[in-house]
């Protein structure tokens, strides 16, 4: 049952599963590593990418995106869309699942964790200001270095001068894990219009206790600033020629 659709959906519910669990661990109450703070987060969601990179290649998806920013970006720069939608609608289906898992994994602490804000964290990004302009250039900018770095990892040149091929998911890995530290401390860094749209819809329809509004008025930020910074990076990528 292998193929690239089964891929991106397994590849990204692992995605999400992992990386939103770190955070429902860091913020959610009674947990063993309530308050391990921001590097544990950042560090969690670099191994979450890793794994769900690895995942995506065994179930089927050769390209393994996990991201329709990344897919979105590949596109810009080959001329070719006829896979967007389709990975689209896979992603945001793993992500879904994904945050499904990690709210069942951590049931008990939702009711033990009164406040409501930190539940919703642990679905999707929160920004640390709310300002849309700001919030947005911030997720176009962290996007736009994600793909495009990661078109320069993948790339013949980079491949033809030592092991990124074999490399690539650690590299992947590690360069999420950078642009946390760097540049995810404004909007918690989606990057990823799945790994938002995905768990804020859970986050709605799941029966959390004291769990709030999911803040749909932000919700086009981090679902539209990934796929202009992944379509930025991939006209950069043609024009570089990566």
């Amino acid at each position: 049952m292998r193929s690239p659709i089964v891929g991106e959906f397994l590849g990204t519910m692992m995605l999400i599963l992992l990386g939103n669990g770190v955070v429902a661990g860091v913020l959610l109450k009674k947990t063993k590593s309530e308050n391990a703070g921001w590097l544990a987060i950042t560090a969690g969601w670099a191994f979450a990418v890793m794994f769900g990179v690895f995942t995506a290649i065994a179930a089927g998806s050769a390209e393994a995106h996990i991201n329709p920013a990344v897919t979105m970006g590949f596109a810009v720069r080959t001329g070719d869309f006829a896979k967007f939608a389709p990975y689209l609608a896979a992603q945001i289906l793993g992500a879904f699942a994904g945050a499904v898992l990690m709210w069942i994994h951590y049931a008990p602490h939702w009711r033990e964790t009164p406040d409501a804000h930190l539940k919703l964290a642990c679905f999707c990004s929160v920004p640390a200001i709310r300002n849309y302009a700001t919030n947005l250039a911030s997720e176009i900018l962290a996007t736009f270095v994600l793909v495009f770095v990661v078109g320069a990892i993948f790339s013949k040149a980079v491949s033809a001068t030592g092991p990124a091929e074999g490399m690539a998911p650690f590299l992947v890995g590690s360069l999420v894990w950078g642009i946390g530290l760097s540049l995810g401390g404004t909007t918690g860094y989606a990057m990823n219009p799945a790994r938002d749209f995905g768990p804020r819809l859970a986050h709605a329809i799941l029966p959390i206790p004291g769990k709030g509004g999911s803040d749909w008025p932000y919700a086009s930020v981090p679902f539209l600033g990934p796929l202009i910074g992944g379509a930025l990076a991939g006209a950069a990528m043609r024009v570089v020629n990566f």
